[in-house]
């Protein structure tokens, strides 16, 4: 594909879930960005776009796509280093699946995930970070500073260098269950900065003790567009963590309360900068669940139901949280 784009350009972006037999389509659409597929296995349909990833969670129920849609031609391809990229001029959607056994397992992994991915932004001329996504075999294996997530921290605080807090992303990091040892990491950047959101009910994930590990986590809570833009509020993968502990550890409910509680949090600080936001999750909203143990996803689709409006779109999958403690986690995006 070619586009050619003004860089001033706003920058818009629209999130939909879709059927899988409607990939085809989708990639035919050229105002398409990228496309996601939640459906582990055989079953997953196959494409070599360089817009679309399979990443390796199952959704429960139907399996569903991902889109997101731009208001502008994409132009895409994949570069010498194998990075799929897609852009319009204003966003860029870009994915590395990195093997960990070619680079001495997953802090290596990460080191060369995050250390590419910082090489192919100012390539492409799209500097500005506004979320990743980050998605390993396994997060919680291992004990101490070994365990998988902690060794991914150090990796990805390699891979990036110098940090400067003020401009980290929001972002999510899930553990897959499907034994692959690769390391899949996607983004979405600008040509325009946003503005980092932290929780007022938190400490922020780059200021964690020394008892999370050698390396504290490298991303903001959420992430505000530019302004003008016409994208939604970027939120991180959030759970039931207040200050830096997890809390009710015992009760999938209650964390699931305790989640959405910083999600008010997170979505009133959102609104203390662009009032325009509704208060609470809406039509505008679109989330994904992850859920630990598979025995728990009919009652957290209850809880759900319970909870959120029924305009809200949402995707549950089984995955593991990077806390052992962690039942369950949530990220998505919110607009009016």
């Amino acid at each position: 594909m070619n586009a050619q784009t003004s860089p001033a350009a706003a920058a818009s972006l629209q999130i939909d879930y879709a059927d899988p037999a409607l990939l085809p389509a989708l990639l035919a659409d050229p105002q398409v960005l990228a496309v996601f597929g939640f459906h582990a296995g055989s079953a997953a349909p196959a494409s070599d776009d360089p817009r679309y990833l399979q990443v390796g969670l199952q959704a429960d129920g139907m399996a569903q796509l991902e889109v997101w849609r731009s208001d502008k031609p994409v132009s895409c391809g994949r570069d010498a280093n194998g990075v799929a990229w897609a852009s319009d001029g204003a966003l860029m959607f870009g994915a590395l699946q990195v093997d960990e056994n070619a680079h001495g397992g997953i802090t290596g992994a990460a080191e060369q995930a995050y250390a590419q991915l910082l090489q192919t932004l100012p390539a492409h001329a799209y500097p500005h970070l506004l979320r990743i996504w980050n998605y390993l075999d396994a997060i919680t294996d291992g004990e101490g500073d070994n365990e998988r997530y902690r060794e991914f921290c150090v990796g990805r605080a390699r891979g990036i260098g110098d940090i400067d807090t003020t401009t980290l992303p929001a972002a999510t990091a899930i553990g897959r269950l499907d034994g692959v040892r690769v390391l899949q990491v996607y983004w979405l950047a600008a040509r325009s900065a946003g503005t980092p959101l932290e929780n007022p009910r938190q400490v922020s994930a780059y200021r964690y003790p020394r008892q999370y590990g050698r390396q504290s986590p490298s991303f903001a809570r959420a992430m505000l567009a530019a302004t003008g833009s016409r994208l939604p509020l970027l939120l991180s993968g959030t759970a039931s963590v207040v200050g830096h502990a997890t809390l009710h550890g015992d009760c999938t409910q209650r964390q699931l309360q305790e989640t959405f509680a910083n999600f008010d949090a997170l979505i009133g600080a959102a609104r203390a900068q662009r009032p325009s936001l509704p208060a609470h999750f809406g039509a505008g909203s679109r989330l994904k669940v992850y859920v630990r143990d598979a025995d728990e996803v009919a009652s957290v689709r209850a809880m759900l139901a319970a909870h959120l409006p029924p305009q809200v779109p949402y995707i549950v999958l089984h995955a593991a949280v990077c806390r052992r403690d962690l039942r369950v986690e949530i990220d998505g995006v919110h607009d009016a």
